[in-house]
Protein backbone atom coordinates (compact mmCIF):
# COMPACT_ATOMS: atom_id res chain seq x y z
CA UNK A 1 0.00 0.00 0.00
CA UNK A 2 1.39 3.31 -1.08
CA UNK A 3 2.12 5.00 1.97
CA UNK A 4 0.33 8.26 2.05
CA UNK A 5 -0.02 11.05 5.41
CA UNK A 6 -3.05 10.38 7.25
CA UNK A 7 -6.24 12.31 5.65
CA UNK A 8 -9.27 13.77 7.57
CA UNK A 9 -12.36 13.65 5.38
CA UNK A 10 -15.98 14.92 6.74
CA UNK A 11 -14.51 13.79 10.65
CA UNK A 12 -13.39 10.85 9.35
CA UNK A 13 -9.62 9.68 9.70
CA UNK A 14 -8.47 7.51 6.70
CA UNK A 15 -5.22 6.44 8.16
CA UNK A 16 -3.67 4.57 5.47
CA UNK A 17 -6.78 4.87 3.21
CA UNK A 18 -4.54 5.39 0.02
CA UNK A 19 -5.95 3.34 -2.95
CA UNK A 20 -9.33 3.60 -5.35
CA UNK A 21 -10.78 1.68 -7.90
CA UNK A 22 -13.48 3.20 -10.01
CA UNK A 23 -16.32 0.33 -11.46
CA UNK A 24 -18.86 2.10 -14.22
CA UNK A 25 -16.19 4.92 -14.17
CA UNK A 26 -17.55 7.44 -16.80
CA UNK A 27 -14.77 10.17 -17.17
CA UNK A 28 -13.51 9.76 -14.13
CA UNK A 29 -15.02 11.89 -11.33
CA UNK A 30 -14.44 9.45 -8.53
CA UNK A 31 -11.13 9.11 -9.61
CA UNK A 32 -10.45 13.43 -9.37
CA UNK A 33 -12.19 13.49 -6.18
CA UNK A 34 -10.04 10.73 -4.91
CA UNK A 35 -7.06 12.41 -5.77
CA UNK A 36 -7.80 15.50 -4.45
CA UNK A 37 -8.44 14.12 -0.98
CA UNK A 38 -4.89 12.26 -1.05
CA UNK A 39 -6.36 9.22 -2.23
CA UNK A 40 -4.35 7.41 -5.44
CA UNK A 41 -6.97 5.90 -8.27
CA UNK A 42 -5.14 2.60 -9.36
CA UNK A 43 -7.90 1.25 -12.01
CA UNK A 44 -11.19 2.04 -13.75
CA UNK A 45 -13.75 -0.06 -15.60
CA UNK A 46 -15.39 1.95 -18.78
CA UNK A 47 -15.95 0.61 -21.93
CA UNK A 48 -16.99 3.89 -23.87
CA UNK A 49 -13.59 5.02 -25.90
CA UNK A 50 -14.01 9.02 -24.80
CA UNK A 51 -14.45 8.84 -21.41
CA UNK A 52 -11.63 6.04 -21.53
CA UNK A 53 -9.92 9.01 -23.40
CA UNK A 54 -10.18 11.68 -20.47
CA UNK A 55 -8.98 9.02 -17.80
CA UNK A 56 -5.72 8.35 -19.46
CA UNK A 57 -5.28 11.99 -20.07
CA UNK A 58 -6.02 12.88 -16.24
CA UNK A 59 -4.57 9.85 -14.98
CA UNK A 60 -2.03 8.21 -16.87
CA UNK A 61 -0.77 5.83 -14.63
CA UNK A 62 -4.83 4.37 -13.93
CA UNK A 63 -5.21 1.02 -15.45
CA UNK A 64 -8.11 0.37 -17.42
CA UNK A 65 -9.89 -2.76 -17.33
CA UNK A 66 -12.47 -2.73 -19.80
CA UNK A 67 -16.06 -4.83 -18.93
CA UNK A 68 -17.22 -4.54 -15.45
CA UNK A 69 -18.68 -8.36 -16.46
CA UNK A 70 -15.54 -9.48 -17.09
CA UNK A 71 -13.59 -8.61 -14.42
CA UNK A 72 -12.45 -10.57 -11.52
CA UNK A 73 -11.93 -9.08 -8.37
CA UNK A 74 -9.57 -11.30 -6.89
CA UNK A 75 -7.26 -10.66 -9.55
CA UNK A 76 -7.17 -7.23 -10.01
CA UNK A 77 -5.14 -4.62 -7.82
CA UNK A 78 -7.27 -5.03 -4.53
CA UNK A 79 -7.52 -1.06 -3.28
CA UNK A 80 -8.80 0.59 -0.04
CA UNK A 81 -12.09 2.19 -1.53
CA UNK A 82 -14.50 0.80 -4.90
CA UNK A 83 -16.42 3.55 -6.23
CA UNK A 84 -19.33 2.86 -8.99
CA UNK A 85 -22.23 4.76 -9.85
CA UNK A 86 -24.05 1.89 -11.59
CA UNK A 87 -26.26 2.65 -14.13
CA UNK A 88 -29.56 4.70 -14.17
CA UNK A 89 -31.43 3.95 -16.89
CA UNK A 90 -33.80 1.48 -15.75
CA UNK A 91 -34.34 3.59 -12.71
CA UNK A 92 -34.75 6.80 -13.40
CA UNK A 93 -38.48 8.21 -14.21
CA UNK A 94 -36.82 9.08 -17.53
CA UNK A 95 -36.82 5.53 -18.74
CA UNK A 96 -39.09 2.59 -18.88
CA UNK A 97 -38.45 1.65 -15.64
CA UNK A 98 -37.08 -1.82 -16.03
CA UNK A 99 -35.41 -2.06 -12.82
CA UNK A 100 -32.59 -3.86 -11.46
CA UNK A 101 -32.55 -7.61 -12.88
CA UNK A 102 -29.56 -10.00 -13.29
CA UNK A 103 -29.92 -13.50 -14.96
CA UNK A 104 -27.58 -14.43 -11.90
CA UNK A 105 -30.16 -13.51 -9.31
CA UNK A 106 -32.98 -15.75 -11.33
CA UNK A 107 -34.34 -13.21 -13.76
CA UNK A 108 -35.00 -13.45 -17.23
CA UNK A 109 -32.64 -10.83 -18.64
CA UNK A 110 -29.75 -8.67 -17.39
CA UNK A 111 -30.88 -4.76 -17.78
CA UNK A 112 -28.24 -2.08 -17.43
CA UNK A 113 -29.43 -1.20 -14.11
CA UNK A 114 -28.99 -4.89 -13.15
CA UNK A 115 -25.26 -4.69 -13.60
CA UNK A 116 -25.00 -3.44 -10.03
CA UNK A 117 -24.65 -7.29 -9.40
CA UNK A 118 -21.47 -7.47 -10.61
CA UNK A 119 -20.14 -4.51 -8.71
CA UNK A 120 -21.04 -6.24 -5.54
CA UNK A 121 -19.61 -9.41 -6.89
CA UNK A 122 -16.23 -7.62 -7.69
CA UNK A 123 -16.38 -6.29 -4.00
CA UNK A 124 -16.93 -9.75 -2.55
CA UNK A 125 -14.29 -11.70 -4.62
CA UNK A 126 -11.72 -8.72 -3.26
CA UNK A 127 -12.68 -9.25 0.14
CA UNK A 128 -12.42 -12.81 -0.08
CA UNK A 129 -8.75 -13.32 -2.08
CA UNK A 130 -7.73 -10.46 0.70
CA UNK A 131 -9.11 -12.04 3.78
CA UNK A 132 -10.94 -9.02 4.30
CA UNK A 133 -8.25 -6.72 4.26
CA UNK A 134 -9.13 -5.20 1.44
CA UNK A 135 -11.78 -3.01 0.64
CA UNK A 136 -13.04 -1.13 3.06
CA UNK A 137 -15.20 0.97 1.75
CA UNK A 138 -17.53 1.84 -1.40
CA UNK A 139 -19.14 4.48 -2.35
CA UNK A 140 -22.30 4.15 -4.93
CA UNK A 141 -24.16 7.17 -6.51
CA UNK A 142 -27.45 7.00 -8.44
CA UNK A 143 -30.26 8.94 -9.38
CA UNK A 144 -33.58 9.06 -6.74
CA UNK A 145 -35.41 7.21 -8.83
CA UNK A 146 -33.61 4.43 -7.54
CA UNK A 147 -35.87 4.70 -3.63
CA UNK A 148 -38.83 3.39 -5.47
CA UNK A 149 -37.93 2.21 -8.63
CA UNK A 150 -39.96 -1.70 -8.52
CA UNK A 151 -41.98 -0.41 -5.74
CA UNK A 152 -38.89 0.60 -3.66
CA UNK A 153 -37.81 -3.20 -3.72
CA UNK A 154 -34.22 -2.07 -6.22
CA UNK A 155 -33.44 -0.10 -3.15
CA UNK A 156 -33.78 -2.48 -0.75
CA UNK A 157 -31.75 -4.69 -2.83
CA UNK A 158 -29.02 -2.20 -2.68
CA UNK A 159 -28.69 -1.93 1.14
CA UNK A 160 -29.14 -5.88 1.35
CA UNK A 161 -26.79 -6.84 -0.94
CA UNK A 162 -23.98 -4.16 0.59
CA UNK A 163 -24.97 -5.68 4.03
CA UNK A 164 -24.44 -9.32 3.01
CA UNK A 165 -21.07 -8.52 2.07
CA UNK A 166 -20.19 -8.65 5.69
CA UNK A 167 -22.82 -10.59 7.11
CA UNK A 168 -24.22 -13.54 4.80
CA UNK A 169 -27.67 -13.70 6.62
CA UNK A 170 -28.19 -10.32 6.78
CA UNK A 171 -32.17 -9.35 5.77
CA UNK A 172 -32.99 -5.78 5.06
CA UNK A 173 -37.00 -4.82 5.46
CA UNK A 174 -38.89 -2.74 3.41
CA UNK A 175 -39.43 0.92 5.61
CA UNK A 176 -42.82 1.11 7.43
CA UNK A 177 -45.44 2.47 4.87
CA UNK A 178 -43.15 1.30 1.74
CA UNK A 179 -40.96 4.70 1.16
CA UNK A 180 -37.55 5.17 1.53
CA UNK A 181 -36.38 8.30 3.69
CA UNK A 182 -33.87 10.43 1.35
CA UNK A 183 -31.22 9.98 4.02
CA UNK A 184 -30.72 6.81 6.30
CA UNK A 185 -28.25 4.30 7.85
CA UNK A 186 -27.94 0.89 8.28
CA UNK A 187 -25.37 0.13 11.49
CA UNK A 188 -25.00 -3.76 11.75
CA UNK A 189 -22.50 -6.15 13.16
CA UNK A 190 -18.82 -4.42 12.43
CA UNK A 191 -20.18 -2.63 9.40
CA UNK A 192 -22.29 0.68 8.64
CA UNK A 193 -24.21 2.15 5.55
CA UNK A 194 -25.51 5.40 5.19
CA UNK A 195 -27.11 7.27 1.99
CA UNK A 196 -28.27 10.88 1.51
CA UNK A 197 -29.72 12.83 -1.38
CA UNK A 198 -27.27 15.98 -2.71
CA UNK A 199 -28.87 18.53 -4.87
CA UNK A 200 -25.37 19.64 -6.98
CA UNK A 201 -27.04 23.67 -7.05
CA UNK A 202 -25.62 23.98 -3.67
CA UNK A 203 -22.10 22.58 -4.79
CA UNK A 204 -21.60 25.39 -7.26
CA UNK A 205 -23.17 24.13 -9.80
CA UNK A 206 -25.75 26.07 -11.96
CA UNK A 207 -28.79 23.05 -12.05
CA UNK A 208 -30.73 21.21 -9.74
CA UNK A 209 -29.41 17.49 -10.18
CA UNK A 210 -29.97 15.16 -7.40
CA UNK A 211 -28.18 12.46 -6.97
CA UNK A 212 -28.14 9.53 -3.91
CA UNK A 213 -24.71 9.20 -2.62
CA UNK A 214 -24.45 6.04 -0.56
CA UNK A 215 -21.19 4.79 1.56
CA UNK A 216 -20.74 1.41 2.77
CA UNK A 217 -17.99 0.69 5.63
CA UNK A 218 -17.03 -2.45 5.54
CA UNK A 219 -14.80 -2.32 8.49
CA UNK A 220 -16.71 -0.43 11.72
CA UNK A 221 -19.36 1.91 12.15
CA UNK A 222 -18.04 5.22 10.38
CA UNK A 223 -20.46 5.61 7.04
CA UNK A 224 -22.85 8.10 8.72
CA UNK A 225 -19.64 10.41 9.67
CA UNK A 226 -18.53 10.79 6.05
CA UNK A 227 -21.79 11.44 4.85
CA UNK A 228 -23.57 13.38 8.01
CA UNK A 229 -20.97 15.14 9.54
Amino acid sequence: MTNYPDKVIHGVCWKGMSTLGSLFDGSGGFPLAGALSGITPLWASEIEPYPIAVTTSRFPQMQHLGNVAEVDGGEIPPVDVITFGSPCQDMSVAGKRAGMKHEGKGDDETTRSGLFFEAIRIIREMRETTHGKHLAYAVWENVPGAFNSNKGEDFRCVLEELAKICEGGCSIPRPAGGKWNHAGEIVGNGFSIAWRLFDAQYWGVPQRRKRIYLVADFAGRRAGKVLFE
